[in-house]
């Protein structure tokens, strides 16, 4: 089986804009080849106080969980949208507590095991 081209972006979370910091919280990968988009997310509560004291980890969890739920088959307001256009709506630039990075690309053979890697590298500690 060939490789495939995928691109991703790393969720984050920047819970005081105005200070710039930020938290790598999770990898949004999708892989048109293979009809693959999914997002995967962890909030680690104590890093994001640390940044912020004051910041909401429930309201901080919802926002992430929209990332999730656009990526599945009830994916709501996207559900007519095809992989590619849900993956460039999610990653398009916005100015609030959860964006995404720049989109970056690479070849894989499988892209759960892509966003496994990813999430390791990028997102755990």
């Amino acid at each position: 089986m060939g490789r495939d081209v995928y691109e991703y972006a790393v969720i984050r979370v920047i819970p005081q804009m105005e200070r710039g910091e930020q938290i790598n919280v999770g990898i949004l990968l999708y892989c048109q080849p293979r009809d693959y988009l999914c997002a995967r997310v962890e909030l680690d509560e104590d890093r994001l106080r640390a940044l912020d004291p004051a910041a909401d980890p429930g309201e901080v969890r919802l926002a992430l969980a929209g990332y999730e739920l656009a990526c599945g088959e009830a994916a709501g307001p996207l559900e007519r949208e095809s992989l590619g256009s849900r993956f460039r709506w999610l990653t398009a630039p916005r100015s609030t507590v959860v964006q995404t990075s720049p989109v970056h690309a690479g070849l894989t053979t499988d892209p759960e095991a892509e966003l496994t890697r990813l999430f390791d590298r990028l997102v755990r500690l």
